[in-house]
């Protein structure tokens, strides 16, 4: 039972009021990165990894690092390193029991996204791994996506949000240390916290 009136049930009744994709949103989907993509994904310091496990649990992790970071290792492979984190593995987890994926690159200043849907693989071979030496450190996993759909999302979404916009002010916010002592219930000060999350950004990036 919902707690709303009017929910759409059925592609018929979204049909009927959202309509149909025009000729460009419907054929540019492409099935590899060309040169366009390929020279977006070596701009971007910044992707989203969406992935769902066996059981349709859905998870999107952040990847950053410096542009180009995820490399285009053929018009159909993308490398993905995965870097020092909480263990939690979720993404990993998921993989194991989902392979498909869907990415979403930005590169900071432009409107555009790249959105990629395919296949992944934890990879562990070395030389592969190597490619992704950081600060004298070889990632553990690289992620080898298989290329299904590659396509440029449109601008409104970043222009709405202001996004790039540097006069957002963020100060209300409360810091990560104080999130993570009040949802995790920690037994520690939120100081303490604080702390931990500087030292952790200085000294375990890789």
């Amino acid at each position: 039972m919902s707690a709303f009136k009017h929910v759409i049930r059925n592609e018929a009744e979204l049909r009927e009021i959202l309509g149909y994709a025009g000729k460009a949103a419907q054929n540019k989907v492409i099935p590899e990165i060309d040169a366009i993509c390929r020279a977006f994904i070596e701009k971007s310091p910044f992707v989203l990894l969406g992935s769902t496990d066996a059981n349709g649990g859905l998870d999107v992790s952040p990847k950053g690092d410096p542009a180009g970071f995820v490399q285009v290792m053929d018009s159909q492979t993308l490398l993905i390193p995965d870097r020092p984190g909480n263990r939690r593995g979720d993404t990993l987890s998921n993989i194991l029991q989902n392979p498909h994926v869907g990415l979403l690159f930005l590169v900071p200043g432009r409107s555009e996204t790249l959105r990629v849907n395919g296949t992944a693989q934890i990879v562990r071979d070395e030389d592969v791994r190597e490619r992704f030496i950081m600060q004298g450190k070889v990632p553990m996993f690289v992620i080898a996506v298989t290329v299904k759909e590659v396509f440029f999302h449109c601008t409104k979404c970043v222009v709405r949000s202001g996004l790039w916009l540097s006069e957002h002010e963020h100060d209300a916010l409360v810091s990560l240390g104080e999130a993570i002592v009040k949802h995790a219930k920690l037994d520690i000060s939120i100081e303490e916290a604080d702390a931990m999350v500087a030292e952790e950004e200085q000294t375990e990036l890789y």
